[in-house]
């Protein structure tokens, strides 16, 4: 199945030039967008997404995305794409606007866009060696600046991993490029604060109230960037690690257990294959939750 695009109400080829070469979310990043997994033909949990599409419009100084649009071309763009997408993306940018960061008053473009996706049950993370501005203008935003994750997940593939883990400027672990990440520590799968500087994920949400619902411990905890050290060292007996597990929580990937970090292999933690079973069996009860 090819990607599907539709951009201001209008279906357009993948690689067909839709934009202004002006557009601000071209020229200077500032835009916003979301990405759903897909299944059946359905956005999963479209209107947490939604929701948090208008926080981060908020926190851009951006007016409120027009819901009702959206949801329109959504319709239209899975309708397109058939039962066979596995991935959905919503972008909204400013606009036309000036040639530097300034903005002009004008209407936001909207590109929706659908196509397949293939997550692995299992994750192989890489330490970055850059880290989250966590008091950054946009810290907990979902804008479409990611240069930086894109340079950081790039540096991570090249050392053998699909993703990178960042700590902020505190020595906090903060997140992933894609992603948030659980510790398995101490009979707890324990996730950073939204204080650190990590992305508000929808995944992350929906797991710690399904746990609190299902009675698994997962919880929030500030947690220092040298807990990896201990995902990674020798354990007791066969020295395949220290159980201390971890595991990354995102749209599309959904709960996926760390199986190598740096290069080192490590176990999937007993509680995060129970997070990722569990998250598998909740999504299939509502489309929407």
């Amino acid at each position: 199945m090819s990607i599907v695009v539709w951009v201001d109400g209008s279906f357009v080829e993948p690689r067909e030039r839709a934009l202004s070469a002006l557009d601000h979310g071209v020229t200077v990043g500032d835009g916003i967008f979301e990405t759903c997994a897909v299944y059946g033909g359905q956005a999963f949990a479209l209107t947490r997404h939604l929701r948090r599409l208008g926080r981060s419009a908020a926190g851009m100084g951006l007016p409120a995305p027009d819901e009702a649009r959206i949801r329109d071309g959504v319709a239209q763009v899975l309708a397109a794409a058939g039962e066979s997408a596995g991935r959905l993306r919503i972008t909204v940018t400013g606009g036309f606007g000036p040639m530097g960061s300034g903005r002009e008053d004008g209407e936001e473009t909207i590109v929706i866009a659908a196509g397949p996706a293939s997550p692995g049950p299992t994750s192989r993370a890489v330490r970055s060696p850059w880290v989250r501005n966590e008091r950054s203008a946009v810290a907990g935003l979902k804008t479409t600046s990611y240069a930086e994750n894109v340079v950081a997940l790039a540096d991570a593939v090249a050392r053998g991993g699909d993703e990178a883990i960042l700590a902020n400027t505190v020595g906090e672990l903060c997140e992933g490029t894609g992603a948030n990440v659980l510790v398995e520590v101490g009979g707890e799968l324990l996730t950073p604060p939204l204080s650190s500087g990590c992305l508000a994920g929808i995944t992350r949400e929906l797991l710690l109230e399904w746990a609190a619902e299902d009675g698994l411990p997962v919880r929030e905890a500030e947690l220092p960037f040298s807990v990896l050290d201990r995902v990674v060292a020798p354990g007791p007996d066969d020295g395949a690690s220290s159980g201390v597990g971890l595991a990354l929580a995102g749209s599309v990937r959904n709960i996926q257990p760390v199986v190598a970090l740096d290069g080192v292999a490590v176990r999937a933690g007993e509680l995060s294959l129970a997070a990722r079973e569990l998250f598998d069996r909740r999504r299939r009860e509502r489309m929407d939750p």
